[in-house]
């Protein structure tokens, strides 16, 4: 087995695969170097003599620079690195495109073809109750449905996409729920849905019914719970009606073109940029080759090569689109007089990630080398195929739930140090290193630790064959488990 990487010819340092002794002597490029102390799988360790104030150089670009003296063979992490990250900056479009390794392969999955035209890879009839304090009477509507019906097939699965909020809400965060909330209402995989309010929530129902826009009436019902008498009965009848609407839905073929599939990392470690995110990246070229969709997010874990992603914007206008998602982040951590980098977390530097740029070059990774085809804003719907970046924090929970809501219909979800939480849809865990797999095969999908010892290629081609059975219906361990939810963004007051 390997026992570290150099990840570009002109990095300073290398990435160790496994743990290794203080002691052991390793020969980098040509060159023996004896370790100091003992290395934790996924940290760094210098292979030149850095001096203070010198950069450390990972992936090919600084990732900060020294605080002391580094002598060969020495551990580099935060007690000698600091970040090079300091205030907003200025941007210039250098465009920088990479042609597609991959072509079109006119492969297909197995889909619910809706009548506006979406493609679900599940067909769920979801319950979305406008504010927070009926999240229950949504749970006994959906307890008794079940009980007086003898299946629920052709539903996938019934759910109440709980949530605290709907109400005492003003400005930005009123908007966030209606949106998230609109949007769920939109989602392909929903095979039906019944929106239950209140009746005195300032997300009141009528006015979001009316922000709908145009939906199928047959599979999309309302209840104010203040207006009937049985709320209960009433619900259980509406999701009859739905019900009766949906029983002849069946699985269609439909090309890859039709995967929207969003892109994200949770609980990472340094073999996160080595292994897991470089797979989606892959993945993500492959797909928008078939006309697919990708989608990367956690805005924060962009800083620091958010100009890698500038450099593939499609025209100036998408350029400018990306340099207002980043610096309107910034100003949005000065605004409430929080650090900007403060990050990465506890969790990642106990996994070997050091600073933000360290965290942020290795997210990136997700996003391959595609052309950025559009920029959305928090709570937007996807329209532009292609790679597309949504403003949306690094929060698990938050960032997984605006991926849904922006028309995703299932997550890939990277992670070194593991996570059990799924979102609305398919949320498939891809751990970056088998230690982890094996540990919590419950938790994990699908194991990119194997790219250390197997060939790239052939893991990707197992990889996509993967997906492809989940979009058709193969259901991932958050599913089975029963950890979904949502989590919408709040960033102001509560009245």
């Amino acid at each position: 087995m390997l026992l570290f990487t150099q990840l570009n010819h002109l990095d300073n340092v290398v990435v160790a695969l496994q743990d290794l002794s203080a002691g052991q002597e390793l020969v980098v490029n040509g060159k023996k170097i004896l370790l100091k102390k003992e290395i934790k799988r996924g940290h760094k360790i210098s292979i030149k003599k850095i001096l203070p104030n010198e950069d450390i150089i990972k992936y090919g670009a600084p990732i900060g620079h020294a605080t002391e003296v580094i002598d060969i063979g020495t551990h580099v992490h935060t007690h000698n690195i600091k970040t090079n990250l300091d205030g907003l900056l200025n941007y210039e479009y250098k465009p920088k495109f990479v042609e597609s390794q991959y072509t079109m392969e006119n492969r297909t999955f197995q889909g619910f073809k809706r009548k506006n035209g979406q493609v679900g890879v599940r067909n769920e009839l979801w319950v979305v109750p406008t504010v927070g304090c009926i999240n229950g009477v949504a749970e006994m509507i959906i307890k008794k449905f079940k009980q007086e019906v003898e299946s629920i097939h052709p539903f996938d699965n019934i759910m109440v996409l709980s949530h605290n909020f709907g109400c005492s809400q003003l400005g930005d965060d009123h908007e966030n729920t209606r949106e998230i909330l609109s949007d769920m209402v939109h989602h392909p995989n929903a095979g039906g849905v019944l929106v239950i309010g209140l009746g005195c929530e300032n997300n009141n129902l009528y006015d979001f019914q009316e922000g709908l826009g145009e939906y199928d009436s047959q599979r999309v019902k309302f209840l104010v719970s203040q207006e009937v008498t049985d709320e209960i009965e009433e619900g259980v009848k509406l999701l009859k009606e739905i019900y009766e609407n949906a029983k002849d839905d069946k699985r269609e073929t439909v090309p890859l073109s039709e995967l929207k599939i969003g892109l994200k990392c949770g609980g990472s470690d340094g073999l996160s940029g080595i292994t897991a995110n470089p797979l989606l990246g892959k993945f993500s070229d492959y797909l928008i080759a078939q006309g697919g969709t990708t989608v990367l997010t956690e805005v924060p874990e962009m800083f620091g090569a958010e100009k890698i992603l500038m450099e593939r914007a499609e025209n100036k206008e998408i350029f400018s689109k990306i340099v207002h998602l980043i610096n309107d982040f910034k100003e949005y951590f000065i605004a409430n007089n929080q650090p900007i980098y403060e990050n990465p977390s506890p969790g990642n530097k106990e996994g070997g990630i050091t600073t933000l740029e360290d965290k942020s070059l290795g997210c990136t990774q997700k996003a391959g080398t595609s052309v950025v085809s559009d920029v959305l804003k928090y709570g937007e719907r996807l329209k532009t195929k292609g790679l597309n970046l949504l403003s949306a924090p690094g929060n698990d929970l938050v960032s997984s739930s605006a991926l849904a809501a922006a028309g995703c219909q299932m997550v890939l979800f990277t992670t070194g140090r593991g996570n059990p939480y799924g979102t609305v849809v398919p949320t498939v865990k891809v751990s970056s290193n088998t230690a982890l797999y094996q540990k919590k095969q419950h938790w994990i999908d699908f194991n990119a630790g194997r790219l250390l010892e197997e060939n790239t290629e052939e893991v990707l081609r197992d990889f996509i064959d993967y997906i492809i059975n989940v979009a058709s219906g193969e259901l991932v361990n958050n599913e089975k488990n029963g950890y979904r939810g949502i989590s919408i963004f709040k960033t102001g007051v509560t009245l």
